[in-house]
């Protein structure tokens, strides 16, 4: 696919590891194309697999993830926030050598996974730990909760993504100040 063949020709960084994945996905008969930016593989238009190179390494990630046995142990949750989505991680081209039947054996156990309509348990909002910080402003804004709880369980779900991943409570405080009017006007944190 042009798309993907501009992506590898572009990258400085994991071209001979992402032509040998590449080579893996195509082998096990995805077809390829071109997703968020990186190289997706799909079967039967359900996607399975992603391309992507970081700073210390380069990744297969399954997209369903979640659902496979990991037999191997190489399976790696990206964040604690990923629901789905695992990673198989390499560091050097020899690597992606040295596993390449192990590979193929977890796209194949995801390509029948998808096939038998295997599908991911999500966690509820309701399962989310809301910050205290949050709880608080409710208490104060009764008017802040009633707009929060109308939300969309995804917006939910990003405010308090957003909210957690600050470490002290100062800043936490801040956020909810700084998101307080997108709240009320049904806004996500991250919406115009």
């Amino acid at each position: 696919m042009e798309k993907v063949d501009q992506y590898i020709e572009k990258i400085k960084n994991w071209k001979e590891e992402t032509l040998l994945l590449r080579e893996v996905c195509l082998e096990c008969g995805l077809e390829e194309d071109f997703k968020w930016m990186h190289p997706c593989y799909t079967h039967n238009g359900k996607n399975i697999v992603l391309i992507h190179g970081f700073k210390d390494y380069c990744a297969l990630l399954f997209h369903k993830g979640v659902l496979l046995d990991d037999t191997e142990n190489i399976l790696v949750q990206q964040t604690e926030n990923v629901q789905s989505a695992r990673q198989i991680r390499f560091t050097s081209a020899k690597e992606i050598i040295d596993l390449k039947s192990v590979v193929k054996t977890y796209v194949f156990e995801t390509i029948e996974a998808e096939k038998s309509g295997l599908k991911v348990e999500w966690k509820k909002t309701s399962e989310y730990e809301v910050p205290t910080e949050l709880e608080e402003a409710f208490k104060n804004y009764p008017e802040l909760e009633t707009a929060f709880y109308n939300l969309t369980p995804g917006r939910q779900r990003g405010y308090l993504f957003y909210l957690s991943q600050a470490k002290q409570s100062k800043t936490r405080f801040s956020r909810i100040e700084k998101t307080f009017s997108k709240i009320l006007e049904g806004k996500g944190y991250n919406e115009r």
